[in-house]
């Protein structure tokens, strides 16, 4: 028996500089078992650009989950959150503060911003594969963002 709503592949957008931190991610997510498609972003720039549809964007599909590192030139991961959580088209999109900075001003700020989740990138490559593939897991088989064609 089919069911009557059809499930679409999760659009998950990663924004982050480090071109490793990025390919690190993409792995993990390619070896995940739920069927997704990967944007990324380099900066808060290109990310805002990308979530509003401009410039060569126009076609780019709104994201069910956000990965986000603070870190980051022209816009950071702090500014971009602010721009999200501030955005009524925007906000409800989930965000997953994924970054290098283990400062505990970083983490109160974000979580007082409305982040949903803060994850310290792990040095070792098996651990940040297994906090990547978590996150995935907790966002698509706990908590369950919506599917279904929109």
């Amino acid at each position: 028996m089919k069911s009557k709503t059809a499930k679409r592949p999760i659009e998950i957008l990663i924004v982050d500089d480090n071109p490793g931190d990025v390919r690190l991610t993409l792995e993990a997510l390619k070896d995940g078992k739920v069927q997704n498609r990967l944007h990324t972003a380099h900066d808060g720039v290109e990310a805002i650009a990308f979530l509003r549809r401009k410039g060569e964007y126009a076609d780019a599909p709104l994201p069910d989950l956000i990965l986000l590192d603070l870190n980051m030139p022209r816009m950071n991961g702090v500014q971009l959150l602010a721009e999200v959580k501030e955005d009524s088209a925007l906000k409800h999109i989930p965000v997953v503060i994924l970054t290098g900075s283990r400062e505990v001003e970083d983490i109160a700020k974000t979580n007082n911003m409305q982040a949903d989740r803060y994850v310290t990138k792990p040095i070792d490559l098996e651990q940040f594969t297994r906090a990547v593939k978590s996150i995935i897991d907790f966002w698509l088989t706990t908590v369950k963002i919506q599917t279904e064609e929109r």
